[in-house]
């Protein structure tokens, strides 16, 4: 594969600053059932990175110590790391709101019997990728059958309560686009998501976060061998709205590997990109998390900035 990465650094991209520190996003993992032709993680079924349980108790103590509100949990597929329900209920013994960043498949997943179950149980939001509400479009982006296995684990989470009135149960999708494109405006996507799946499968769902693919790791280089990577960054530059900074999602997260190191990013993560300073490691900053750092960019982040703004929950503007 493409290492994209030395094109991508040389950047004139604005230098932006740490803020107040609110959500810890975990790496698990790259082992997933699927092979996303989007995955910015390269993650699939034959990698071996796995959280230890180790690591996890490490980030459990920085989540207390610095008064962590929200824990984000990703991957792969995070649900597929052997200690993700012991994560998951030490987390929520703590009081956090733990996100499931779920692809969700897994949930029918042989193996996985019981996971919508728990996840039910510890009151853990789920964002679902389902990168569009048409079967052959799906499929095309994640793998024959993906759309029929991911529309029946949705109606298991909803037959559970997820988006159900008055149930506390959040159930939000995630839509990519396909290719070289921005996302189309989220409110305008969410209502045809909305009306679509209520019509053709009785399926509900509390909000869409639509996210603009980065082209690093898999779609880096899909872009890279077509000849189209230049295009895709001219695309995010001359999308670039300043007023995005403002809420751009690295300025209250802080981002761990499957070892613990830590970055700005997911992003930052997969192109190895540490964190400024002399920390490289969560255990290292259990003493002292230090505000107002400044935040490793490259051409990448116009991503996060084009158009309508993209983070980890949807647009920004």
């Amino acid at each position: 594969m493409r290492d994209v990465k030395p094109l991508l650094l040389n950047s004139d991209f604005p230098a932006i600053h740490r803020g107040r520190l609110s959500t810890l996003q975990m790496n698990l993992g790259y082992l997933c059932n699927l092979s996303c032709t989007h995955c910015h993680v390269n993650a699939g079924p034959n990698r071996t990175e796995l959280m230890s349980r180790e690591t996890m108790q490490i980030a459990l103590q920085f989540a207390a110590k610095n008064k962590i509100q929200y824990l984000d949990l990703t991957g792969g597929s995070p649900e597929m790391n052997p200690d993700f329900r012991w994560l998951v209920t030490e987390a929520r013994k703590q009081g956090l709101h733990v996100m499931d960043r779920c692809n969700p498949t897994i949930l029918v997943e042989p193996g996985y019997e019981g996971t919508a179950e728990f996840l039910a149980g510890q009151q853990v939001e789920v964002i679902a990728s389902l990168p569009c509400y048409m079967e052959d479009n799906v499929d095309a982006q994640r793998g024959k059958g993906v759309f029929t296995a991911s529309i029946d684990a949705l109606q298991k989470l909803n037959a559970l309560g997820y988006a159900q009135k008055d149930s506390g149960l959040i159930l939000n999708l995630v839509f990519n686009p396909q290719g070289m494109a921005l996302p189309a405006p989220q409110l305008e996507l969410e209502t045809a998501y909305r009306a679509f799946l209520s019509e053709h499968f009785d399926l509900q769902f509390n909000q869409l976060f639509t996210i603009t693919n980065m082209p690093i790791q898999r779609f880096g280089a899909v872009l890279h061998a077509q000849g189209q990577f230049d295009e895709y960054l001219n695309l995010l530059k001359q999308s670039y709205q300043a007023e995005n900074l403002d809420q751009v999602m690295c300025k209250s997260l802080l981002s761990v590997d499957w070892q613990g190191y830590v970055y700005d990013c997911d992003f930052n993560q997969m192109l190895e990109i540490p964190l400024t300073g002399n920390a490289t490691h969560l255990s290292q900053l259990l003493e002292e998390m230090p505000e107002d750092l400044s935040i490793e960019v490259a051409d990448h982040c116009y991503g996060c900035t084009a158009g309508q703004g993209s983070s980890c929950t949807g647009v920004l503007s």
